[in-house]
């Protein structure tokens, strides 16, 4: 599965507009879609305002919760009660209230190590999907949420990391993190991300502005190899744009 689609920059003017402006593409892509709806979200601080306001009117009316399934894209393995938690944030945040549980699809942290709970994982997607192999003219996701940390990563694909490098598994463990929380994860590969109708970034604040720079630039970070099959989004506010970009 090697085919890989367009790539757009969008700014906006704040934290709030870039909510609304997710908000409005995640309704768009399950508008798209009359029949099951995959969505994989991701954790961080970026997406927060983006979950919370779609448990708000007028969004949380326009989501047919029956036919939209909630995947995620990297876990901390951490328990479900702890607030380093990805899923757990997500399902504070709206899922819980709306979404029917057996449409949510954390990744099991209760597992006995990062890399069995991958397998299983793995084998979660793969029987949703009804295959072992991913098919680009069949893609897994509606839509794949991402951000970028302050070295590049995205999901819990680090620079230099073996789990970038891997194209044959859906699921890693990953032993350590490049980053805080040093914890061990779990995530998708990038074929297993890639395989999507629309991947979306979010990065906002001026935190976000140094690293911006370096993918805009070109640098080959995980965050830049991580594209969709369809069409690959950034959504950045204006504290977070590179100063000479004017994309």
């Amino acid at each position: 599965m090697t085919a890989v689609g367009r790539r757009q920059i969008i700014t906006v003017a704040d934290p709030a507009a870039l909510a609304t402006a997710a908000a409005e593409r995640v309704l768009a892509r399950i508008d798209a879609n009359s029949g099951r709806i995959a969505i994989c979200l991701t954790g961080g601080s970026s997406p927060k305002a983006l979950y919370q306001l779609l448990a708000t009117e007028p969004y949380r009316a326009k989501i047919p919760w029956d036919r939209v399934h909630w995947f995620i894209g990297d876990e901390r393995f951490v328990p479900v009660d702890d607030p380093r938690n990805n899923m757990a944030m997500a399902r504070k945040a709206f899922l819980d209230r709306y979404a029917p549980t057996s449409n949510i699809h954390p990744i099991p942290t209760g597992a006995a190590n990062p890399d069995e709970a991958a397998e299983s994982y793995a084998r979660e997607l793969q029987s949703f999907y009804g295959a072992e192999a991913l098919d680009a003219a069949r893609p897994l996701f509606d839509l794949v949420l991402m951000g970028i940390g302050p070295d590049g990563h995205t999901a819990s694909l680090f620079p230099n990391y073996p789990a970038i490098e891997v194209i044959d598994r859906w699921v890693v463990g990953v032993p350590k993190a490049n980053v805080e929380p040093f914890v061990p994860r779990v995530s998708l590969t990038l074929p297993t991300l890639s395989c999507c109708r629309e991947m979306l970034f979010e990065a906002a604040g001026k935190e976000k502005r140094a690293i911006l720079t370096r993918a805009f630039a070109g640098e080959n970070l995980p965050a830049n190899r991580a594209q969709s099959i369809g069409e690959t989004v950034w959504l950045i506010d204006e504290p977070a744009r590179p100063e000479d970009f004017r994309g």
